[in-house]
C-alpha cells in the first residue's frame, strides 16, 4: 500500500462551481443530515459529544503585547464532528470572527473546512467555507418551513438583511413556492439595500417587497418570521418581539435570540421546536442556568424553562422526530412555532462532504500534496 497522500483544495470560486449555492440541494442535504442525527450516528465534540465547538476568546485588557483585546464577536472557534449515515465523514470548521472585519472590507468572520478519513485522519480536502456555511445555515430554517409551515404560506418577514437573512430566505422560497412578500426590517440603509436588490435579482417572482420601520410591523401578517439580528449579552437587551404580533399560524424560526413574554412560551397554542435536542442539553452542561443568555439561542430559553419546571421535556420537540412521522409537525393551522436553530458542525460535515464529491467528480479544485511518504511513522 502506498503511504502518499494528496489532498483537495477548494477555493470560494471553486465551491461556487462545485453547487455551494444549491439551496434547493442543501435543503435535502440537511433533511438527510437531521435523520442520521436522530438515529444517533454522530459525534460531536466534548464528553457529551454533541458540543457545539470550542471557542477562544479573548481578556478585556490583555496584558501581553499583541495579544487580541475582546470585542464584539471577537474569537475563534473550531468545530469538530463525525458525521454517519450516507457520509461517513469526520471534518472540522475552524474559523475567526471579529466585526471590525468590515472596515476592512472584508466578512466579519473568515471560515475554512477540512474534511478527513474517518479511518486513517488523512485529509481529504481543505475549502472555503462562508457560503458553505452561510447556505447550511439558511437551510435548517428552510427544512423548518417544509415541516412547520402553514401550507400556502405567503408573507415572509427577514428581520435582520444580512447574509443569514438572504440564504434562509433562499431556503424558505425553495420550500414554500407560494411566497410573494417578503418584509425586511433591518438597521442599516446600507444592509436594506443590498438585500432589496438580491431579492429583486435573484427572486424576481418576488411581487411585494415592504421594508418595514419598526418591528411591529414586520411580524404583523407574516406567515414565516426570521430573526437573525445579534443582540446584546443579555436576555433584557434582545429584540423583543410582542405575541400580540404575530399572526396565528405564524412560524418564527429563530437562528437568533429575541426576548418573548413568558406566557408566549407557555401558551398551550404555541409550539417549541429544536434542531437537535442534544446540543440544547450540552449547553445547559456547558452554560449552566441560565443559559440563554450567554448563548443567545432561544432553544436555550426553552431549557431554561425546562429547569424552572414551567414546561415538560415533553413540550420541546426535535424536528426530526417530524421529519420521520414520530410526532405531528403542526397541529392545527392556527398553532404558532417558535423554531430554534443553534448550528452544528456536522451540518458543515454534510454539505462539505457533498460539495466535495461534486468537485472531485467534476474535476474541480487543486490537488495538493501532503507526502510522498511521512518523515516520521
Amino acid at each position: 500500500m502506498s503511504a502518499k497522500i494528496d489532498f483537495l483544495y477548494l477555493s470560494e470560486p471553486d465551491m461556487i462551481k462545485a453547487g455551494v449555492k444549491d439551496m434547493g440541494k442543501c435543503v435535502e442535504v440537511m433533511e438527510d443530515m437531521m435523520i442520521t442525527l436522530n438515529r444517533g450516528d454522530y459525534v460531536m465534540g466534548g464528553e457529551n459529544h454533541n458540543s457545539h465547538g470550542c471557542m477562544v476568546t479573548f481578556p478585556d485588557n490583555p496584558e501581553f503585547e499583541g495579544m487580541p483585546k475582546n470585542g464584539e464577536d471577537r474569537r475563534f472557534m473550531a468545530m469538530p464532528a463525525y458525521l454517519g449515515g450516507n457520509f461517513k465523514m469526520a471534518g472540522m470548521k475552524w474559523y475567526g470572527s471579529n466585526t471590525e472585519n468590515k472596515q476592512k472590507g472584508l466578512p466579519r468572520s473568515i471560515l475554512m473546512m477540512m474534511l478527513n478519513d474517518k479511518d486513517t485522519g488523512a485529509p481529504l480536502a481543505l475549502m472555503s467555507a462562508n457560503l458553505l456555511s452561510a447556505y447550511r445555515t439558511g437551510a435548517i430554517p428552510g427544512v423548518g418551513a417544509k415541516y412547520l409551515a402553514r401550507k400556502g404560506s405567503k408573507v415572509v418577514s427577514i428581520i435582520g438583511p444580512g447574509v443569514m437573512g438572504k440564504t434562509s430566505l433562499a431556503a424558505f422560497l425553495s420550500v414554500c413556492p407560494e411566497i410573494d412578500t417578503v418584509k425586511i426590517k433591518g438597521r442599516g440603509q446600507k444592509s436594506i439595500d443590498s438585500f432589496v436588490e438580491y431579492v429583486k435579482t435573484d427572486f424576481p417572482q418576488i411581487k411585494n417587497i415592504v421594508v418595514c420601520e419598526t418591528m411591529e410591523d414586520a411580524i404583523r401578517d407574516s406567515d414565516i418570521i426570521s430573526a437573525t439580528t445579534s443582540v446584546g449579552n443579555k436576555e433584557s437587551m434582545f429584540p423583543y418581539i410582542d405575541e400580540k404580533w404575530i399572526k396565528e399560524g405564524a412560524l418564527i424560526c429563530m437562528p437568533s435570540a429575541a426576548r418573548f413574554d413568558e406566557s408566549f412560551y407557555v401558551d398551550s397554542n404555541t409550539k417549541l421546536v429544536v434542531d437537535n435536542y442534544k446540543l440544547y442539553e450540552a449547553w445547559a452542561e456547558e452554560y449552566p442556568y441560565p443559559s440563554y443568555d450567554p448563548v443567545q439561542i432561544v432553544g436555550c430559553k426553552f431549557m431554561d424553562l425546562l429547569h424552572d419546571n414551567k414546561i415538560a421535556r415533553e413540550d420541546i420537540i426535535d424536528i426530526a422526530d417530524v421529519i420521520i412521522g414520530r410526532l405531528p409537525g403542526r397541529d392545527n393551522d392556527k398553532q404558532r412555532i417558535i423554531y430554534s436553530v443553534g448550528g452544528m458542525p456536522v451540518e458543515d460535515i454534510a454539505w462539505g462532504e457533498t460539495v466535495y464529491k461534486n468537485a472531485v467528480k467534476m474535476g474541480i479544485g487543486i490537488k495538493l500534496p501532503l507526502w510522498d511518504a511521512p518523515e516520521l511513522h
